[in-house]
């Protein structure tokens, strides 16, 4: 294993700064569930099929605002209290079938591990074989499928303990409930395919947006050195750090995930320095690095190392 890049850390008062929790900020996720039950609403009355497909797609990229929400409360740093972000996490996933507790661990363990083998989540990292290719390019297409196979059945039956396994199974029998009770009830009425369109069609569109934003955060970076090399944000445009709760300054969470969404703007500019010193990945598009990504295909480390020295020897590692 090379040796791993370790960031110079930040002096302990921006630090205590950036971590400090507001609870004013989280009032946007009460913005979002109302534009999310807006759009469905005119998905659900309008007579128009172009309107319909527009917020179906609004509801996928909307969508991803809550799935940020949810990141940030895995950490536990949504909210001060613990319960708080389990709750959150517990409700907020229950239209995407995966279980918090799930993600959760999974995505916890993905930050120990980021970027090396024993990291759950780095499967675009292989031999670049017929399976290697399979798989990346069911994830870019039918990525939600992938997901809930990933955080129902493979992760719990590879980590789970006795306790994370109850908490699972509650979880999922809620599920059970609530979308059987739902689609019971839309049967009942006759409306059963109108709401399957509302539900599974904007949810196809979310795991769109969501395959483009995790390639984007971690393909071709460096292999087993650390947080900050192995990690990259894409500065995008204001609208996706606003409505994707900031999760494209993505090296800063990595190295300080005590941040909570709305300082991690603030954490990137204090990082700068340090990011351009180390030649961090910063990059302004998630499309250009998703095409890219899916040009190249799956990665290798032979080919992941060529083309950073490659990319290194033409002065290109930081393209903002």
């Amino acid at each position: 294993m090379q040796e791993t890049s370790r960031p110079q850390s930040l002096p302990s008062s921006v630090l205590r700064e950036l971590y400090r929790q507001d609870w004013r900020p989280n009032l946007k996720i009460l913005l979002v569930y109302g534009l999310l039950g807006l759009a469905g609403f005119v998905a659900w009355t309008t007579a128009s099929t172009a309107l319909r497909v527009g917020m179906y797609v609004c509801m996928g990229y909307l969508w991803m605002s809550v799935v940020t929400f949810m990141h940030d409360a895995s950490h536990g740093v949504l909210f001060r209290a613990s319960w708080k972000n389990w709750w959150f996490g517990f409700v907020s996933t229950i239209p995407i079938v995966i279980t918090f507790v799930s993600f959760r661990e999974d995505h916890l363990e993905h930050h120990r591990h980021n970027r090396s083998a024993r990291d759950p989540d780095a499967f675009t990292m292989g031999k670049r074989g017929f399976l290697d290719f399979l798989v990346f390019y069911a994830y870019v297409l039918v990525g939600g499928v992938l997901t809930v196979l990933q955080f129902t059945f493979i992760y719990p039956f590879q980590k789970f303990g006795a306790r994370a396994w109850r908490i699972h199974a509650l979880e999922l029998l809620a599920r059970v409930v609530v979308i059987g009770s739902a689609l019971a009830y839309a049967e009942s009425h006759g409306v059963q395919g109108r709401f399957l369109a509302l539900w599974l069609i904007p949810a196809y569109v979310f795991t769109l947006f969501n395959s483009m934003r995790f390639i984007g955060e971690h393909y071709g970076t460096p292999w087993e050195q650390g947080q900050l090399l192995g990690t990259r944000t894409i500065t995008s445009h204001p609208i996706n750090s606003f409505f994707w709760n900031n999760i494209n300054y993505h090296i800063g969470h990595h190295v300080y995930p005590a941040t909570p969404w709305y300082n991690l703007q603030k954490l990137h500019a204090a990082m700068l320095p340090e990011i351009e010193r180390s030649g961090a990945l910063v990059e302004s598009s998630y499309l250009r690095v998703m095409l890219r990504s899916c040009l190249q295909g799956p990665e290798s480390r032979e080919r992941n190392e060529q083309q950073l020295a490659a990319r290194h020897g033409l002065g290109a590692v930081h393209s903002a």
